[in-house]
């Protein structure tokens, strides 16, 4: 019996860096397929929505397709409006960063009794072990034609995913024994939907920040308010660090563009009142309770995505064990491991249960009020 578990978590513990071994080595592959796979789900109900109209299968397929780049393009070029914006200013704000770096400098003088002279000959050494300018600038080029190349591959990659998607559900469901099709038919329903509404949940709570940081922001006085709203929106993709990430930033820039106490406070308060609304309003809203991670595997998916994977691993890394929980949820013998995985369940304080209770009446009523429009009979005339 002893031999029996040791064999099983030696065959665990192979399975795990097998795992490993595949998803580092398999980078340039997987990645752009994960990012393909987790677009696609986003972009179904539109394609399916495009095909009750009518219109062909592949036609609604690149349709879908166009929309989701126009959106990026849109951002992007937001983006850089902004920061065209920015390099208007760059010249005081590169004024009120020297002064700070001297003063910075200066501290460091005082406290370690390192001299201004060399701190900046050990900058230099750094700057030389890193291959200087002509490395960075030889490195941008390189990383930005991966960039291009990996980004038509995706796109070509959700083509074929939304084409062929009743194609790959049939496989799925072929791995099955015959007597077992029905509930497996049911549980990748059950995991299709949930998975496409934890996505697109997650992708409006990321436009609701976009708005309430840019009306904050605005009202606080922050230069390039907007700039710094998408900035801290697109970055809650990474829980607890990108927003957080975001503000600094917004507090580092509000200091270089000589912003004083108020403004850093006024950031800070705008900080954590919309962390308030987001844990209280929007993730009930608009993510649901059926995937709720725990901070513990949130930190080691974060920690491990960005090991295996780098900065592209940190950003699927929630998105992935997202989904891999939903899997773990539909499926027997895996429900122990995403119990493991998920939030454990205990009573809500008293707010949160009020809220949460608001958010179910106000989504049940809008659901029997959709219900009553599409059952309505015409008028005739």
């Amino acid at each position: 019996m002893q031999h029996q578990r040791l064999l099983r978590t030696a065959g665990i513990l192979l399975v795990v860096v097998l795992a490993v071994i595949i998803l580092k080595f398999g980078k340039p592959f997987l990645v752009p397929l994960a990012f393909a796979g987790i677009l696609a789900m986003l972009l179904l109900p539109v394609c399916s929505w495009l095909q009750s109209k009518g219109v062909n299968k592949a036609i609604a397929t690149v349709l879908s397709i166009l929309l989701m780049v126009g959106l990026f393009a849109g951002v992007i070029a937001f983006l850089g409006w902004q920061i065209s914006d920015l390099a208007e200013d760059a010249g005081k704000v590169k004024q009120q960063a020297t002064e700070k770096y001297q003063q910075v400098q200066q501290y460091i003088s005082d406290q370690l009794g390192v001299s201004p002279e060399k701190q900046k000959e050990m900058v230099k050494e750094q700057q030389k072990s890193s291959g200087g300018k002509s490395g960075f600038v030889s490195g941008f080029i390189g990383g930005l034609g991966g960039m291009v190349t990996n980004g038509l591959l995706v796109l070509v990659y959700i083509f074929l995913f939304l084409y062929f998607r009743e194609h790959l559900q049939r496989f799925v469901i072929r791995l099955v024994p015959h007597q077992e099709k029905g509930e497996a038919v049911k549980v990748v329903d059950n995991i299709q939907q949930v998975a496409q509404k934890y996505l697109s949940g997650l992708s409006q709570m990321i436009v609701g920040l976009w708005i309430m940081y840019g009306i904050a922001f605005t009202i606080i006085g922050v230069k390039n308010a907007l700039f710094f709203a998408v900035l801290c929106g697109m970055l809650e993709i990474i829980p607890f660090v990108g927003n957080l990430v975001g503000n600094l930033l917004t507090i580092a820039m509000a200091i270089t563009q000589g912003g004083g106490t108020n403004m850093i406070i006024g950031i800070l308060v705008t900080y954590g009142l919309i962390q308030f609304i987001q844990s209280y309003i929007l993730e009930p809203l608009v993510v649901g309770a059926e995937v709720n991670i725990n901070p513990l595997f949130t930190i080691v998916g974060l920690v491990a995505g960005e090991l295996v994977w780098g900065i592209p691993g940190m950003v699927l890394a929630i998105p992935l064990l997202g989904m891999t929980k939903i899997i773990f949820d539909h499926i027997e013998p895996l429900k122990p491991f995403g119990e493991l995985i998920g939030e454990e369940k205990r009573k809500p304080n008293k707010l949160k249960k009020k809220t949460t209770e608001i958010v179910e009446k106000f989504k049940k009523r809008f659901s029997k009020n959709s219900k009553r429009a599409k059952t309505r009979k015409p008028v005739e005339v």
